[in-house]
């Protein structure tokens, strides 16, 4: 994510106006009745602690289970940072010994999607498999070659697992979405970390693919990761798709997030809106064209903005010019300005003073 992610962790970056990476996967985990949540954060994690302060809005203010928000801590044992997926869990494995629940669903926090996880379970105690892995099968030209992609039998049965080939076998990727049981999963973490190895998918789910049932579980519905600049500026564009804003908004189930107490949108003598997201607490007095803006915007007079993500809290200057840009969050823009990405995506970050004496 370069520099979008400096200020932020990825599963806290802004999505489809008023929502958080991590809504979807915590909205996936509340819709599926999971009621103990445990989130691992450790780079840039304030805003997404922020975020995450409360545990109502996905309904897991619970007396039984709940949601847990874990960082990495020096204790008597350990006064490392998580160096890897698996170290993450190992850190925490007092959690995993201390449940009763008897398997665990794991799933990074910067997907977009809808999942019902009891399905997968389902799939994973019919096929009596070990660990279950979501995948899906991309669309053909894309580049699959910074996922992990996986080739399976006729059985869905895992036969091969290359995380980050240089050369894609099989458009076929994993999702980042897997389903173990408890015990298992703490006796594999228990072995990784006696032999020095940190990595969930290369010293788990590659080194025990001959010896253990690992399944594929394939989806075919929406899925995105947007772990890049261009994923994530194409991830918010889909939603500027009525077929996709339905979907997530507009069909069972519901999509939750924190919600913020600001007054509707505002909309200027001599504000054009046409095909775009704009969010609540924003003032629009220019042209805003197939474009994304997050809450708390103002956008100036005379200004056009095409094409665009404008993060929350960005104040953007009377005549200002703006199209295929990413606007980073609190930035100011003066007037005037003109940023276009012409190859490509371009991020403006600017650090200009909004009040000047």
């Amino acid at each position: 994510m370069g520099e979008l992610s400096r200020k932020r962790a990825v599963c806290a970056m802004p999505v489809a106006g008023s929502y958080r990476g991590i809504d979807f996967t915590l909205s996936n985990m509340s819709n599926s009745h999971i009621q103990k949540v445990a989130v691992f954060t450790q780079y840039n994690a304030r805003s997404l602690n922020e975020h995450l302060s409360s545990s109502k809005w996905w309904d897991f203010g619970r007396k039984q289970g709940g949601l847990y928000v874990f960082t990495p801590a020096v204790t008597a044992e350990n006064s490392n940072w998580y160096r890897g997926t698996a170290d993450a869990i190992w850190q925490n494995l007092s959690f995993l010994k201390n449940s009763h629940e008897p398997y665990v669903v794991i799933a990074s926090g910067d997907c977009v999607y809808k999942l019902d996880f009891n399905e997968v379970l389902e799939y994973h105690i019919e096929k009596r498999a070990d660990i279950t892995v979501v995948c899906r099968d991309m669309e053909p030209g894309l580049n699959v070659e910074r996922y992990g992609t996986i080739r399976m039998d006729e059985d869905m049965r895992v036969a091969e697992f290359e995380e980050k080939p240089l050369q894609a076998k099989t458009n076929t990727i994993s999702c980042g979405i897997y389903v173990i049981r408890r015990r298992q999963l703490i006796e594999m973490i228990e072995k990784c970390a006696e032999e020095d190895r940190y990595d969930f998918v290369r010293d788990i789910l590659i080194r025990y693919k001959d010896l253990k049932r690992i399944y594929g579980y394939k989806i075919t519905d929406y899925w995105r990761n947007i772990a890049s600049v261009e994923d994530y500026y194409e991830t918010n564009m889909d939603f500027l798709k009525p077929e996709v804003r339905d979907y997530f908004f507009k069909q069972y189930p519901d999509i939750y997030s924190k919600v913020d107490d600001l007054p509707p949108a505002k909309y200027n003598a001599g504000a054009r809106i046409k095909n775009s997201l704009v969010s609540s607490g924003c003032i629009i007095n220019g042209v805003v064209e197939n474009s994304v803006v997050f809450k708390k915007s103002y956008i100036g007079n005379n200004c056009v903005i095409k094409n665009s993500i404008i993060l929350n809290d960005v104040y953007i200057g009377d005549n200002a010019y703006i199209e295929n840009c990413i606007v980073e969050s609190r930035d100011t823009i003066r007037a005037g300005s003109r940023y276009v990405g012409e190859d490509g995506v371009k991020v403006v970050i600017e650090k200009n003073l909004r009040y000047v004496m």
